[in-house]
């Protein structure tokens, strides 16, 4: 296959050793089906047949030359790096289904109005994301967070409910996607069942494979990325967060305690956490741990020593020891699943650490000691009990997130503080904000432990003094009504 990169002469002496057949629509339909004539001209006036013919004789001349060349490997892995949206690779194919067009006289021919133009069309029906393409590149869908391939079938996220489109992808064009997407995936082990893929510019991909699915039936969900700039004045531009909430935020964030961001799928947890990191001190050293490539922190900080480690489960258990004696002044854990990497989250902040942030999936913040510590003790083994106090004693403050009816609106739903009195071997959560769902306002309480005052004093003292004033005033303005900390029992569970 001749590269993008070659001169015109090289491709004239390429199509000669390769001459190109002349398209003709009739014969391939004819061959294909054993439609007589009649048959043929009614299905010549269906555009969309017309079009995947045309498709399918690129597809299939292009590829007899790659293999002729030995080159279908190569190939793949140029597929691969196109659809994950590398612009050498895109250009590859493209420049060259032009090149084809062109000779055939084939570049005005019709195209589906999903696509920018016949070649663009062809390249996304052939190697590129096929009807997808559309949610990726489309101004239409800047804002829609998510699209989603069952089967044959493709729907986008639109006005917050999942929209059925028009365009289709057929069993082979699917399993040659996900064959290409999990290519050189050094850290994917997949075995048909499920793998997760992060493209060039952080779109995210879900892969449930045909062994965890009814026949055909393969899924593939891309979820993106709209935010354009990660800061709270975004957030509360979206009105995720109160914008009267920024600067306590921040404060926060320079005293430095132990955060949880938590809540149920496609709540932005993830997108939270990366906002947080932001105001992060740059001179600071930190670890991020994830099981795939999902969050750029040498994009977000390019400046920042933060080490980026990939580690699949069973890597997870064999990093603790060394992180434990690195000298990173923080640790972040993204997507923190099981009980492998909340045992990372927890015993880094354990130690003493602080700044550590994780994510978690829950939808009741209010047990969150005991849920994170039954996850850790059912992998491991151990005291429940006592498990139960290291994530309280590790942890200060849990951020919890919701999606509204509208899926393409998320709420700060509320913000808890996670106590532990020493002397009394006490946990109780103490709630500092909450969301009003029927006002679409938040409320906010004054109430701050004396672990947590110690931490602040510390760590930033001004920054910690910043924030009781700033807690204290939005109590002020926005009292919390019905106020309770709730205090969990759990002496039950000692042996």
């Amino acid at each position: 296959m001749i590269d993008s990169g070659l001169s015109n002469a090289n491709k004239e002496a390429f199509y000669k050793n390769y001459p190109l057949p002349e398209f003709d629509l009739s014969q391939y339909i004819y061959a294909q089906t054993g439609e007589n004539t009649k048959q043929v001209v009614h299905i010549t006036r269906d555009e969309l047949t017309r079009f995947y013919a045309l498709c399918d004789t690129i597809f299939k001349y292009f590829h007899s030359q790659w293999d002729k060349e030995g080159l279908e490997t190569s190939t793949l892995l140029r597929q691969k790096n196109a659809i994950l949206g590398k612009t050498l690779e895109v250009n590859y194919f493209k420049d060259n289904i032009e090149d084809y067009l062109k000779r055939n006289n084939k570049l005005s021919e019709w195209y589906p109005t999903w696509y920018k133009d016949i070649v663009d069309a062809i390249y996304q029906e052939c190697w590129g994301l096929g009807g997808i393409s559309q949610w990726k590149h489309d101004e239409a869908y800047t804002y829609s967070q998510s699209a989603k391939i069952i089967g044959e079938r493709i729907y986008f996220m639109e006005d917050g409910k999942m929209t059925l489109k028009p365009q289709r992808i057929s069993d082979a064009r699917r399993k040659q996607l996900i064959k290409a997407l999990l290519l050189n995936e050094k850290h994917i082990h997949y075995d048909g069942k499920h793998a997760e893929v992060a493209m060039h510019d952080g779109t995210r991909i879900t892969i449930y494979g045909e062994k965890l699915v009814k026949e055909n039936l393969e899924v593939i969900i891309f979820r993106k990325y709209i935010i354009p700039k990660l800061s709270f004045e975004e957030q509360a531009k979206r009105h995720t967060i109160p914008e009267e909430l920024i600067p306590v935020l921040k404060d926060m964030v320079k005293v430095g305690y132990n955060m949880l961001f938590t809540g149920a799928v496609r709540t932005g947890k993830t997108t939270f956490l990366e906002t947080w990191q932001m105001y992060e001190d740059t001179s600071l050293e930190g670890v991020m741990i994830e099981t795939g490539a999902e969050i750029p922190a040498h994009k977000l900080q390019p400046h920042a020593p933060i080490m980026q480690l990939i580690a699949d489960d069973e890597q997870l258990g064999s990093i603790i020891k060394p992180l434990m004696r690195s000298d990173a002044d923080y640790i972040i854990s993204a997507e923190a699943r099981d009980g492998r990497a909340l045992n990372v989250s927890m015993r880094a902040a354990n130690k003493g650490t602080r700044r550590c942030k994780t994510t978690y999936h829950t939808t009741e913040p209010m047990d969150i000691c005991y849920d994170i510590a039954d996850e850790i003790v059912k992998f491991y083994g151990g005291d429940l009990y006592n498990t139960i106090y290291k994530v309280a004693k590790s942890f200060h403050y849990v951020f919890h997130f919701v999606q509204l009816a509208d899926k393409s609106k998320k709420r700060l739903k509320g913000i808890y503080e996670i106590r532990f009195k020493r002397h009394e071997h006490c946990i109780s959560m103490h709630p500092i904000c909450k969301y009003l769902y029927h006002e679409d306002t938040w409320q906010f309480k004054y109430d701050i432990g004396e672990d947590k005052m110690e931490v602040g004093f510390e760590e930033d003292r001004t920054a910690f003094e910043n924030f009781e004033r700033g807690l204290k005033t939005l109590e002020k303005k926005f009292p919390y009504d019905d106020y309770q900390v709730y205090k969990p029992k759990y002496d039950g569970l000692k042996r």
